[in-house]
């Protein structure tokens, strides 16, 4: 499969080297949003990018008919007008806060917990994620969507970054030293608590994913999620 990488920074180099590992080739990669475009005879394109690049690096793979398999953060307030650009042009599109297997077994997980808890007044539930210092955003896309899967089936009504309020799931964001994500869910009550968590050792969990994903949208169209990918639906 040949592969176009938009962004290569730490998360792309990650993908180039386990994708060659799978017998992929990276024909090219594009570290910022490019006029040109030249995707060099790529069947698939994978997004690490950054926030202010993904819209014009996802619509550009759209345009030229390429797969693309996003999961870069911070831009989803576009979100629903790529899935419309994806549509009008006959694309393919998965997007994931995170393409890490365990991750999406993990949001599966909250999600259970979540409407075990529904109704259980006396806990009352927080979040919170440790990143390494690099990391731009906060909370985490995996955080977000860790947070939108257990509002499905609580009385909150949104969630909040490092402060509290009766109606909200808190999320303290912190960052340390190189940690590659750290996802902790509590749920509390005066008498006990309960927890959930995830901790990648590494980012080749992430970047193997995408990979996967990669493999699983070539030669589709459509809107898809990792749910699909992993038939976790």
């Amino acid at each position: 499969m040949k592969i176009a990488l938009l962004g290569y920074g730490r998360m792309g180099k990650t993908i180039a080297q386990l994708a060659t590992d799978r017998g992929h080739e990276i024909v090219k990669t594009i570290d910022a949003a490019d006029d040109s475009y030249d995707f060099n005879g790529a069947e698939v394109a994978i997004d690490f990018s950054i926030p202010s690049a993904a819209v014009a690096n996802i619509t550009a793979c759209f345009e030229a008919n390429i797969p693309v398999v996003s999961g870069t953060t911070g831009w989803l307030d576009k979100y629903d007008e790529m899935v419309s650009l994806c549509e009008q042009n006959k694309g393919a599109f998965i997007y994931a806060s995170n393409f890490s297997v365990g991750v999406n077994i993990f949001f599966e997980l909250n999600k259970q917990l979540a409407k075990m808890m529904q109704g259980l007044k006396d806990y009352d539930v927080a979040m919170t994620e440790v990143h390494h210092i690099h990391k731009l955003d906060a909370p985490s896309g995996t955080a977000i969507t860790l947070a939108e899967g257990i509002l499905e089936h609580s009385e909150k009504n949104d969630w909040i970054l490092d402060e509290q309020e009766a109606n909200k799931i808190t999320i303290k964001a912190e960052r340390e030293g190189e940690v590659p994500g750290t996802h902790t869910i509590k749920y509390e009550s005066q008498v006990d608590e309960i927890t959930i968590e995830h901790k990648a050792h590494n980012r080749n969990g992430f970047a193997l994913g995408a990979i996967i994903a990669a493999e699983w949208l070539k030669d589709k169209t459509g809107v898809y999620s990792m749910k699909d990918v992993l038939n976790l639906s």
